[in-house]
């Protein structure tokens, strides 16, 4: 007897239905630990790769084209990991954006303004950073610090916390959401080098088709998919960066369920897509951009020497906690906001240090900044290493938290009067400010 049939993959995306083992694996690639480690796994194979005597072999291979070329699409495999790969990517981080502006931290003005602000922040004092340290000789590069990896953020949070405070974990949150949207905005805004205003038009056509779908409750994706994988090439035929499609589409996905009790569609196509981003997407694309060739010990501290490396390490390490902790302390004392209640100054500094972990998306924005393959070489290595970094900053002074941390989580579980909800939440209906 054989067991019943396969799911089709793209069916299993938007229907409930799936084998019990596809289930397991997707549930455990939800965790943000394991993309985390998926992510990084992918970037050591990469520099593995790139700097053995099969370093030709890896080049060869980010450089086969493969796709239809009468629609254009004729492209290299590192290419389809830029702009095809990371549109899932950004579906699923525009699906958490829709959710939070809609019924999270971010419908609410007065919560929101705080990590807003700190957002803001966070990526121009990075930004300014880097003009003033290579801005006279490459300032195409200057988005490259200003971006937070919100998946290896939290994996190493994760990691290096037993015990994660609501207000900590929820600050981050907030705070890698707008980062994001700000991404977003940056990629489609100064990173477009010829626009297509007929395609940017015709791509409406199909993106409003899958609005009308989704607003109306229909979920199968052989409707759907058509549809998004229409509105994904007409972007890209248009010049806009074709990873901003997958957030239109997201944008376009309703939050709130008609039935009060069941989940809205967002929710459920951020839980189905997930797994498919961060196990399959966001560690491809790793694979395929952080190959480097680091030409030994010398060729590191040069490369590190160059302005556009220095700039960006700096953005990252030094910019990105400088920038976040002076938004936050300018929006607190402009509105008078209180920090959420267990939230120091030193955990906004981890909060910081944790934001200068810049990976997929800085490395995204470095391809798109720089043609030049040299420079693009020092940008990777200023990615990683600056990364690096700050998540080693970020471990050593969280770690040496970890005990108030503890102390701060068994707070949040004490229910005193025993009916299965926190008294933290019985105070005002939720989590105190």
């Amino acid at each position: 007897m054989t067991g019943p049939p396969a799911p089709s993959p793209l069916r299993a995306a938007f229907s409930p239905g799936s084998w019990p083992e596809a289930r397991r694996i997707a549930d455990v690639l939800r965790r943000e630990t394991v993309g985390g480690i998926l992510l990084l796994i992918g970037a050591v194979a990469a520099l593995v790769w790139a700097n053995s005597p099969w370093a030709d072999g890896y080049t060869t291979f980010g450089a086969i084209v493969i796709g239809p070329s009468a629609l254009h699409l004729d492209l290299s495999l590192s290419t389809w990991a830029a702009d095809g790969l990371l549109a899932i990517f950004f579906f699923v981080a525009g699906l958490e954006l829709k959710r939070e502006f809609v019924a999270g931290d971010l419908r609410s003005p007065s919560r929101a303004v705080v990590p807003v602000v700190a957002a803001v922040g966070g990526m121009i004092v990075p930004a300014v950073l880097y003009l003033v340290i290579a801005g006279g000789t490459a300032p195409t590069g200057w988005a490259i610090p200003t971006a937070t990896d919100i998946a290896f953020a939290l994996a190493v949070l994760a990691v290096i916390a037993t015990h994660l405070p609501v207000a900590l974990r929820t600050f981050l949150l907030t705070l890698a959401v707008v980062d994001d949207l700000l991404a977003i905005c940056v990629i489609a805004l100064f990173y477009t080098s010829e626009l297509n205003l007929l395609m940017l038009g015709l791509a409406l056509l199909p993106l409003a088709a899958f609005a009308v779908l989704v607003q109306r409750g229909v979920s199968s994706w052989w409707l759907l998919l058509p549809l998004a994988l229409a509105t994904w090439t007409l972007v890209h035929a248009s010049g806009v960066h074709a990873t901003v499609a997958g957030v239109l589409l997201a944008f376009t996905v309703p939050v709130r369920s008609r039935r009060p009790s069941a989940a809205g569609m967002a929710e459920r196509f951020e839980h189905r897509w997930r797994p498919l981003s961060a196990g399959v997407a966001v560690p491809l694309f790793a694979l395929m951009s952080a190959g480097v060739t680091v030409a030994g010990w010398s060729g590191f501290t040069g490369a590190l020497t160059d302005p556009i490396a220095l700039g960006i390490m700096l953005g990252l390490v030094v910019g990105k906690p400088i920038g976040i902790l002076v938004g936050t302390f300018v929006a607190a004392k402009a509105t008078r906001q209180q920090l959420q209640t267990g939230l120091t100054w030193p955990d906004l500094i981890g909060v910081g240090l944790l934001g200068g972990i810049g990976f997929t998306v800085s490395l995204l924005i470095g391809e798109l900044a720089f043609a030049d393959p040299v420079a693009d070489d020092h940008v990777k290595i200023a990615v990683l290493t600056g990364s690096i970094v700050a998540a080693v900053l970020a471990t050593v002074l969280l770690r040496l938290r970890n005990r108030r941390y503890r102390l701060m989580c068994e707070e949040e579980a004490r229910d005193d009067d025993h009916d299965g909800v926190p008294d933290i939440y019985q105070r005002d209906g939720r989590p105190a400010d």
